[in-house]
């Protein structure tokens, strides 16, 4: 994309009700909407999170079928946001909003047990070691959700990275935790939940036409029962 474009984008980022774009220090100092996300959304409906939202792809296609839910697509690059929040504009879709900040910020945008669901879709898998800190499911990150999330909350990550699925499966597993379900190959296994495989991203769709496997994991912060 070029710099024009991106110019473009965030100025008209900036006319768009449903872009949210807090400094990060007055994320630090206290933000706004932290515990009172429903009074932005003028309902009492439960609230979902896609983590590292890209172009909004899930944000949009949950929305468009679960108009008693709210949907809020977090990410740092507002040039690729844009057309996730002009197209919740343009269909009228009240329950979506767009939240430019980082994600490692979560835990002061949003109150304890403020979010019902959230929803991690091909993050960077962050394979070298040095990058543990980065990967969106390491313990520091779970720790976050896992704060901001209701009881019976769950956590989806969809991924075309075997290592990061097997990765997160090993940290629940040592953990102690519940895993409600995984598949290592959602287009080929079956049970896959239906919202997993009729939502394709853009990236998505460049991994399946290079034969990729899409992996899929769904969890809870709920102890395994012995």
């Amino acid at each position: 994309m070029g710099s024009k474009n991106k110019l473009k984008r965030f100025k008209e980022n900036e006319t768009f009700a449903n872009v949210i774009q807090p400094t990060r220090q007055e994320v630090v100092d206290g933000f706004s909407l932290k515990g009172k996300w429903q009074s932005h959304f003028n309902n009492q409906n439960p609230i979902v999170l896609e983590l590292g939202c890209g172009k909004g792809e899930y944000t949009i296609a949950l929305a468009r079928k679960n108009p008693d839910k709210n949907f809020i697509g977090i990410d740092i690059k507002g040039a690729r946001f844009w057309r996730g929040a002009k197209t919740a504009l343009e269909e009228n879709l009240s329950n979506v909003a767009f939240l430019r900040t980082q994600i490692e910020l979560i835990d002061l945008l949003f109150a304890a047990k403020e979010v019902d669901e959230i929803w991690i879709t091909f993050p960077d898998p962050q394979i070298k070691y040095k990058r543990t800190k980065h990967r969106l499911t390491n313990q520091a990150f779970l720790e976050k959700y896992e704060s901001i999330l209701k009881e019976d909350g769950f956590v989806n990550l969809k991924t075309d990275s075997e290592f990061l699925h097997g990765y997160t499966l090993g940290l629940l597993h040592g953990l102690g935790l519940e895993v409600d379900y995984a598949n290592h190959n959602v287009y080929h296994n079956s049970g896959a939940p239906v919202e997993v495989t009729e939502t394709q991203t853009f990236y998505e769709k460049m991994f399946l036409a290079e034969n990729k496997a899409i992996t899929y994991l769904r969890f809870q912060f709920k102890k395994v029962k012995k």
